[in-house]
């Protein structure tokens, strides 16, 4: 039975393919592998831990030299992010109507969705498509996780005002601290980074399973369409916008679109700026529920906007060399 050559011949098959199955199972069966002991420990809840062990092993692969090179990226990335969603934000609340929303959303939930990203998502897709650098761009992403970035942008619209402990630098140390463990040891000991590379590839289909274990198709729904929209426009904005940019920059273009996802962990930015600021209280409930149905919308049409992307690069000549884009022949 040819599992692996099946899941090779799907664009993103090793990531897509388990994090739809632990998403289908989570959503009809969701108590199916809640069972404790390793199995719940492995499939449930090993998301965290195996992409910490993914960022070891990927650090090892980078030399010191190329360390300024994941930096820009990562720069370019959060930057792009950030600002391409804060204007769809700044947009809405310019044209929200009288009950207070733009085309069905809630303003705070563009925010908060388009300026935050799903590392986990990013990390499975350039994983398969991105080079060594791009996967420790992953090192700076970690700063547009949870609401801080939301406030920044509210804070330059005015509609509030800054409000201390919505960021703390330990979380931006604890994702950079496995990258740079594995940079040490990559640099010290050329075995170990040949020892840690086959760990990069080996890693994702299982830390892929554990997102989908937190993905309810449900939330699509309760979401509605508004959800829905913020998802498309999230993917196909943001998304869109980091692939023109890293390919302006002559980088790997798919790797810029890999950044057009929300993350989970922006389900809770609305309550928390409404803790902050009382003036936001009436838009959490909706808020809450249309940035989930964004997690979810992205989580499965991102890695398909990605396929499209790679088949129209390849049918244009273009082929992936260690996360290089190269035109064929070259």
């Amino acid at each position: 039975m040819k599992i692996k050559a099946t899941l090779d011949r799907i664009p993103g098959g090793m990531m897509v393919v388990p994090l739809l199955l632990a998403a289908t199972i989570n959503t009809f069966a969701p108590n199916l592998l809640r069972i404790g002991g390793f199995t719940e420990a492995l499939f449930v809840d090993s998301a965290s831990a195996l992409i910490a062990l993914f960022l070891l092993c990927t650090g090892a692969q980078i030399n010191v030299r190329m360390f300024g090179v994941s930096l820009a990226k990562g720069a370019t990335l959060l930057t792009t992010k950030w600002v391409v969603g804060a204007a769809v934000g700044l947009i809405a609340y310019m044209f929200a109507g009288d009950n207070g929303l733009w085309l069905g959303i809630a303003p705070i939930a563009v925010i908060a969705a388009m300026t935050n990203s799903n590392g986990g998502l990013y990390m499975a897709l350039v994983g398969q498509y991105g080079g060594k650098d791009d996967r420790a761009a992953y090192s700076l992403l970690a700063l547009n996780d949870g609401p801080f970035l939301t406030m920044v942008a509210l804070v330059i619209f005015g509609f509030m005002g800054f409000v201390e402990g919505l960021f703390s630098p330990i979380t931006f140390i604890a994702v950079l601290l496995p990258i740079l463990i594995g940079m040490v040891l990559g640099n010290l000991d050329e075995d170990m980074r040949s020892f840690l590379d086959q760990g990069s590839s080996i890693l994702i289909p299982f830390f892929a399973f554990a997102l989908g274990m937190g993905i309810d198709f449900n939330a699509i729904i309760q979401g509605g369409l508004g959800g829905i929209v913020l998802g498309l426009m999230t993917v196909f904005i943001t998304g869109t916008a980091g692939y023109f940019i890293f390919k302006a920059l002559k980088w790997n273009p798919i790797v810029g679109a890999a950044e057009g996802s929300t993350a989970g962990n922006a389900v809770a930015t609305p309550a928390a700026i409404a803790a902050a600021n009382a003036s936001f209280a009436s838009m959490v409930d909706i808020a809450t529920v249309q940035v989930a149905a964004s997690t979810v919308t992205t989580a499965i049409l991102l890695p398909l906007y990605i396929a499209f992307l790679v088949k129209r690069l390849e049918k244009r000549g273009f082929s992936f060399n260690n996360g290089n884009l190269m035109r064929k022949g070259v």
